[in-house]
């Protein structure tokens, strides 16, 4: 592409130009079916698992918080770099845009290193301390930790790469990518976990396996996008230099992003702790439930990351009409979906744990437990669009104190005091209680966002 055509092109970029609902369908649409079919394998992993065993199951809902904690450096980071390179183009600092790309490209390498130590020499006491002297949990939850653990770094690399073309519009090939790792997973658990085609019965190991070389082929296909097709942005691997100014602006958003995803990881991990102190069952069934709710919640995501660039630019361009349009449009949607899905959890909720061959007792515990947490549905919606507004706007850090009130301060004090009264009925209670505090608390800062810098931006 000649240097003429790639002016034209950034010149005329879609998301200042293109009627706002139309652009965030045209946005988000790819990247929620992608977040759909991420769902879906993360759901197939866990049913193909929950056919070897309950325990077995138990045993990656245990781990289940280290991966999420995986996916909040992966997403954080490549959140902060898409806000920055969406809100450079906005401001017509296109160089300074490749600096982002370039710049945010190298950073899954460094956020990798824990993990891989971790993996190493961490995740033996982890499971130690978790399975409470159940071998078959220990063995099971400790194989599938390491492998997940220690190769990250395809799954690191391969969702800041999405994020980097979304950063400038381009939400296509971030599908592609997900989609054909997604479904190299659904195709390969069943072959690895009970040894079909020739191959050995591998259980929790196999669907590892599975999950990781789904991570590669994605990684693969993200690399070909990225370097092997004309983009608005370019990153560059030669002459390369780190810009310290990227780093420290791509974690003012994205720093907050991985605290605020990471206190889900703790959040989890604390509700295992209280959970197992009552049942094991429960656990097996808040491992369900983060897997299910994931078909709501991810199309809800995939919005976010439709808007996210939307907003970002329009910002950047001091757009206020745009800007305010794309939120509210962006809003309703965000409604329709958590509606929907709090319906499905209300009146299906047996059907839904039948998908884990659930046990007789694990429905009785489950089907109370999904259709108290899904009670909650709905005030996520305004929550989770409005934190999308504000990292967007380079406000990070009110995304945090949001989540530190719904996922930390919140439920898991509510969870703690609520389970010594009620047993896990008060468990599942804290979810809608919490997303309430934190509904009041988006009300308050997008009102602040609001009055204090865009309604004066087009004067």
């Amino acid at each position: 592409m000649s240097e003429k055509a790639v002016s034209e092109n950034r010149s005329e970029n879609i998301m200042g130009t293109m009627p706002v609902g139309r652009l965030l369908f045209t946005m988000a649409w790819p990247a929620i079916l992608s977040m759909i079919i991420s769902s879906l394998y993360n759901i197939v992993d866990s049913i193909f698992v929950a056919k070897v065993s309950e325990d077995a199951l138990t045993a990656i809902s245990l781990v289940y918080p280290v991966q999420m904690l995986v996916i909040a450096f992966s997403v954080g980071t490549g959140v902060g770099t898409s806000s920055l390179i969406a809100r450079r183009l906005g401001a017509k600092r296109f160089k300074d845009a490749e600096e982002a790309a370039g710049t945010g490209f190298r950073l899954p390498f460094i956020n990798w290193l824990p993990f891989l130590l971790f993996g190493i020499f961490g995740s033996e006491p982890f499971m130690s301390f978790y399975a409470k002297g159940n071998a078959y949990i220990h063995d099971a939850g400790l194989s599938y930790i390491r492998i997940t653990t220690i190769l990250c770094v395809f799954l690191m690399l391969e969702v800041m790469i999405e994020k980097i073309l979304q950063g400038q519009g381009n939400m296509v090939a971030p599908m592609i990518c997900s989609l054909s790792g997604a479904l190299c997973n659904i195709i390969l658990d069943p072959i690895l976990i009970f040894g079909l085609l020739g191959f050995p019965a591998l259980g929790v190991t196999g669907a590892a396996i599975a999950t990781v070389t789904g991570q590669i082929l994605s990684l693969m296909i993200g690399l070909y996008m990225l370097f092997g097709r004309n983009n608005q942005v370019r990153v560059e691997l030669k002459g390369f230099k780190w810009s310290l100014r990227a780093v420290k602006e791509i974690y003012a958003v994205g720093f907050p992003s991985i605290v605020m995803q990471s206190i889900g990881t703790v959040m989890n991990l604390s509700l295992n702790a209280i959970i197992m102190e009552i049942s094991k069952t429960g656990v097996a069934v808040l491992g369900a439930y983060f897997k299910l709710q994931s078909f709501i919640f991810m199309p809800c995501f995939g919005l976010n990351q439709g808007a996210l660039p939307i907003f970002g630019y329009n910002y950047g361009a001091r757009n206020k009409e745009r800007l305010m349009q794309a939120f509210r449009t962006t809003l309703f949607a965000a409604f329709t979906v958590m509606i929907l899905g709090a319906l499905l959890f209300q009146l299906f909720p047996d059907k839904l744990l039948m998908l884990f061959d659930a046990s007789e007792e694990m429905l009785s515990v489950g089907v109370p437990a999904l259709r108290t947490i899904s009670l909650c549905f709905i005030p996520a919606a305004f929550g989770i669009i409005c934190s999308t507004m504000f990292q967007a706007t380079g406000h990070g850090f009110w995304s945090l104190y949001a989540s530190l009130i719904r996922q930390l301060i919140g439920i898991v004090p509510i969870a703690y005091i609520l389970s010594g009264k009620f047993g896990l009925s008060g468990v599942w209670m804290s979810f809608p209680l919490s997303e309430i505090l934190g509904t009041l608390f988006a009300v308050i800062f997008i009102s602040r966002l609001y009055n204090k810098e865009i309604k004066y931006m087009n004067e």
